[in-house]
């Protein structure tokens, strides 16, 4: 595994290991994404629970997946993040584009209304697991030391990426 694999299993980790906790530490966490999804207008209003169920479903085994030493787990784990972001950063791309605004409870606590800059942020994240999965294709030894500091790289960048909604309205 490459030091950018590294990099990059933990800033996905982190991202979907939060967006997990934020939807599922308490009842009315999840109900609040529920709601959400429904008020994107996408999918069928009875379909928005089924649905949040399987976001929520698919991030935990994302980070179950890239947290994992087995590269093949890390693979698996990089193309379901991808695919799964593709399919909500479609999901906001289509809400937007309908006029609604909905807030964003992607990580369980924003009431920040869906925006430009969530299918941007997506978008990056999306480059972030193919670069993962390419990187994890290849497997070289690495250096604890290395390691270390590009996995505590990965999880500053990860965490930036959670408070995006937080850092710009504070700027």
């Amino acid at each position: 595994m490459t030091y950018l694999a590294i990099g990059c299993r933990v800033l996905i980790g982190v991202v979907f290991a939060v967006a997990v906790a934020g939807k599922l530490w308490k009842p009315t966490a999840f109900a609040g994404f529920v709601s959400s999804v429904r008020a994107m207008g996408v999918l069928p209003p009875a379909l928005a629970r089924p649905a949040a169920t399987a976001v929520v479903a698919a991030e935990l085994t994302i980070v179950l997946a890239v947290v994992g030493p087995a590269r093949g787990a890390g693979i698996l784990g990089f193309g379901l993040a991808a695919a799964l972001l593709i399919a909500l950063t479609a999901g906001i791309a289509m809400s937007l584009a309908r006029g609604s605004r909905a807030p964003c409870r992607c990580f369980g606590r924003s009431e920040t209304p869906l925006g430009v800059r969530h299918v941007g942020r997506n978008i990056a994240l999306v480059a972030v697991a193919f670069v993962g999965l390419l990187a994890s294709l290849s497997s070289t030894p690495v250096e604890l030391g290395f390691a270390v500091t590009v996995a505590v790289a990965g999880a500053v960048v990860g965490s930036l990426v959670v408070m995006l909604d937080d850092i710009i309205t504070l700027l």
